[in-house]
């Protein structure tokens, strides 16, 4: 559909006018409006939005840009499965995610995962509630976002610290948005996975509604705000590891054929019933009393509290009887014994004496984003000047509570042989209400912990332009960041005060995903008051190890000069420059030898960095350019890994100890970036990119010598260590079939990425893992179709296995096996103010599989998720 305006719109429309809307009126191709009949009203702009305008913004922002870049517009945003700007990111070239309970999270970019991508907001580094750097994309709702820009290739105008991308969102600038004045849309959410979980109801439901205001001509404002309820429950099959020599295990010789065979430290079964409420609020007010003059205010806060009731069945606790881990082999030797290897590998086994433990949990987290930052533009003549400060903190508190119920059945087993669904066995119904003992020897239990992240920055920018060609733009500016993050955590035990859990407390249930025992269930609060009194947190909880903080400065400097001209008769422009980039960190933590008292310790660094870069584009012909690009870049080290606590034991030789790493220094790239790009229509566009990255540091966690006190200590924790290469190459198609009269209406998005390198993890020594985030295979497939009112979208993804972080400890390295997830949605405008629209993720119920040691044979989870649902409405005006 074609919508006609007297004001001209701007390309990137705000997010909230476009996400919830059911997709907007959708245009087939722009054209000129018809001459007005007497007494019609003159229209002064036709404007194309819905799927084709998303495309043609998109690629807008592309062609414009001086650097490779990938870009998604408010109106993409939206037309697939949105819970998060996540789920858009990943179907960029090259861009890969992480699921967690269900939802797209972080983000890796060609071949380098999370903590090698640098986020920013409205162009600004922000605080994140995660550990070391990165972000979890879901705590932006794709409701607040107005167009996300992903830069892959470096300039030195733009903020150090991506070697694997820079991810830029921005928010709404109220006088620059031609949308509706109100948009509203609610709706409900469904999750399939958890429908038949006893006391639970997967159904939940989301709100917005986005206002934005011009005073006047000179004067505008935008607020947005944004509700969620995600009910999600769904089921989990974990391995626990495998005792192995190469990953710093003793194993035992079970079969007798004088070989040590790795066998599983044991494994669990997991249910987990979900609540996940998201509160957002954006703001944004904007003054531009002149052309030479403007100034922007923007402020979001957004909100996520998790509330989880989880039931787990662990198998093989270590602890009176049976031991798994087959460092003694006798359990294993047992004539009632059955096992079954597999390379060197015990995937299946039912031994003696193994303990089953029921497992009643509630988890909590409240994670916390606040970011504002007050940015003013001048424009002097020739001169233009920026300046910008910012503010951003991010918080999460988060505590696990368990009670623990503990049997001995005289055969129980596991089996998690690869190709099967994974499956446990005991020789009785451990999961009987009428009989749960508490554990003597693992009384309730509490562990959580409270994370704060605080950033301040400041930056001013100058430009003067200088010319038409030659040397065209003069640029330098500054930039000063202040950081802290500090974690503290929370753990005590309580002994129960029964022996055994009243049988009416609880009900039994089992799920269809895996072939396990039954789990237990009851009212978490009433289950921990029966055994424990309730969970009652003590003065003395902390636990001054595990605490540490970081305090970190970033001075950086840039200049920068732009340039254009004629090369062979071919127009060229371009940029040369860089940035200068100076890092001190204090680090602080606790300090204990031999198991002794902990003592404060502090450590200093810094770090000096010049990152020279190059940017060429090449007008080959109408709509072709050739663009190159040279950088060198740098991301600083995870800041949990600067951490300065350390554990030491030097009694019996030799010296050990576990540590953060205050010395690191950051990781360091040289890359080359070659594109071409043919926009060969409005909305279409063929791009082919190649591109090497030379990464010189890398960081991993491995065991080296570190001299501490006159003391060598053979210290695990994170090192620098050797680099390697990175090779990629990405594809990416996009058309309407414009010029097929039966297809008119139907259009591809599709893209392909291929990545192989050398560059490897310190993990297992004997056959380290591929680089967090390395991909060999990529792709997406988008069909859609648009015929003005109605809108749709099937959408395709696809990764092979790439190396992942689980959890927040960095050593804490898997394989993610390959997915294939198809997802659908569709929109109709029943009127210009009211549309509706359909979604549907996972539609193939794509379960998410990990492994340990970069062994296939090694179970570490096996997830269901389900498939997810939506219907809203929205209403515009």
């Amino acid at each position: 559909m074609i919508i006609n305006r007297k004001t001209i719109v701007a390309a990137g429309v705000s997010a909230s006018a476009l996400f919830v809307a059911a997709a907007p009126a959708l245009a087939q191709t722009t054209a000129p409006a018809a001459a007005p009949s007497d007494g019609a009203t003159q229209v002064d702009e036709v404007v194309v939005t819905g799927i084709r305008g998303a495309l043609r913004s998109a690629i807008g922002v592309k062609r414009r840009s001086d650097l490779v870049v990938e870009a998604i517009s408010s109106e993409d945003i939206g037309q697939l499965p949105n819970v998060t700007i996540a789920e858009e990111l990943v179907r960029l070239p090259g861009i890969n995610g992480t699921r967690d309970r269900g939802n797209q999270s972080q983000a890796a970019i060609r071949g380098l995962g999370p903590r090698l991508v640098l986020g920013l907001v409205n162009g600004r580094e922000v605080a994140s509630s995660e550990p070391d750097r990165n972000i979890r994309w879901e705590i932006y709702p794709s409701e607040i976002v107005s167009g996300v820009e992903v830069y892959k290739s470096q300039s030195a105008d733009l903020v150090s610290g991506g070697i694997a991308g820079t991810i830029d969102i921005r928010t709404t600038r109220p006088l620059d948005y031609r949308g509706p004045g109100f948009v509203g849309t609610a709706g409900a959410a469904y999750y399939d996975a958890g429908k038949d979980l006893p006391d639970y109801d997967p159904l939940g439901y989301r709100l917005s509604a986005n206002v934005n205001h011009a005073v006047n001509d000179a004067v505008a404002l935008n607020l947005g705000l944004t509700r969620q309820v995600q009910k999600n429950g769904y089921a989990t099959f974990e391995g626990w590891g495998w005792n192995d020599a190469a990953t710093g295990g003793s194993p035992g010789d079970i079969n007798n054929d004088g070989r040590p065979d790795a066998t599983f430290y044991g494994a669990q079964s997991q249910v987990k019933r979900l609540t996940e409420t998201r509160n957002g609020v954006n703001g944004a007010l904007q003054w531009r009393p002149s052309d030479r003059f403007e100034l922007n205010f923007d402020a979001l806060y957004s909100d996520i509290k998790i509330d989880e009731d989880q039931n787990q069945i662990w198998y093989g606790n270590n602890g009176t009887y049976g031991n798994w881990g087959g460092g003694s082999s006798w359990a294993y030797s047992d004539p009632q014994a059955s096992y079954n290897l597999i390379d060197g590998t015990v995937v299946a086994a039912r031994l003696p004496y193994a303990s089953v433990t029921n497992v009643i949990a509630k988890y909590t987290e409240d994670k916390t984003l606040f970011a504002t930052g007050l940015n003013g533009k001048w424009s002097l003549g020739d001169w233009t000047l920026v300046g910008d400060l910012a503010y951003s903190s991010a918080k999460r508190e988060n505590l696990w509570r368990a009670v623990f119920t503990e049997q001995y059945p005289s055969l129980a087993g596991v089996d998690m042989t690869p190709g099967r669904r994974p499956s446990a066995y005991a020789v009785y119904d451990t999961g009987n209400p009428a009989s749960q003992p508490l554990q003597d020897y693992r009384p309730a239990q509490a562990d959580g912990g409270d994370l704060s992240d605080e950033l301040t920055s400041a930056r001013f920018d100058a430009t003067r332009y200088l010319a038409d060609s030659g040397i065209t733009e003069l640029s330098f500016g500054a930039r000063v960041t202040d950081r802290t993050k500090s974690y503290d955590r929370t753990f005590w035990t309580q002994t129960p005060i029964i022996a055994t859990l009243p049988a009416g407390l609880l009900i039994s249930f089992t799920v269809p995903d895996f072939d396990t025992p039954s789990f237990i269930n009851g009212d978490f609060d009433a289950v921990a008051k029966a055994a424990i009194g309730g969970f009652v947190q003590p003065a003395d909880s902390a636990d001054p190890k595990s605490g540490w903080s970081v305090k970190e400065t970033v001075a950086e400097a840039y200049v920068k000069a732009k340039f254009a001209g004629t090369l062979m008769g071919l127009p060229f422009t371009g940029n040369v420059g860089a940035r200068a980039v100076q890092a001190e960190t204090s680090s602080h933590g606790q300090e204990s030898v031999n198991g002794g008292a902990y003592t404060p310790v502090s450590v200093d660094n810094d770090h000096f960095e010049l990152l020279p870069s190059l940017n060429m584009t090449l007008t080959l012909a109408e709509g072709r350019q050739l663009r190159f690009g040279l950088a060198r870049t740098l991301a600083r080290p995870p800041l949990d890994e600067l951490r300065a606590g350390r554990t030491l034991y030097n009694t019996t030789p030799p010296p050990t100890g576990s540590a953060g790493n205050p010395l690191l220094k950051p990781y360091i790239a040289n890359q080359v970036d070659l594109s071409y790009e043919w926009y060969f229509a409005p909305e279409a566009l063929f791009a082919a990119a190649v591109y090497y990255k030379d990464v010189e540091s890398h960081i991993g966690y491995s065991t080296q010598p570190v001299t501490i006190g006159g003391t060598t200590y053979n210290v695990t924790g994170p090192f620098n260590g050797g680099g390697g290469g990175i090779t990629g190459a990405e594809l990416t198609f996009q058309t309407p079939f414009s010029f097929i009269p039966a297809l008119r209406n139907f259009g591809v998005y599709a893209n392909f990425a291929y990545v192989d390198s050398d560059l490897k993890e310190f993990y297992p020594a004997n056959n380290p893992l591929s680089a967090t985030g390395l991909a060999k295979e990529t792709a997406t497939v988008d069909l859609w179709y648009s015929d003005g009112k109605l809108e749709s979208r099937l959408g395709f993804k696809y990764h092979s296995p790439f190396t992942v972080i689980t959890g927040w400890d960095g050593s804490a390295l898997r394989t993610l096996e390959s997915e294939k997830t198809l997802d659908f949605s569709t929109s109709y405008q029943l009127t210009s103010q009211v549309g509706l629209r359909f979604q549907a993720s996972n539609l193939t119920d794509e379960r998410v599989r990990l492994h340990y040691d970069n062994t296939a044979n090694r179970l570490a989870s096996d997830s269901r998720y389900g498939r997810r649902f939506s219907l809203d409405a929205t209403f515009r005006y």
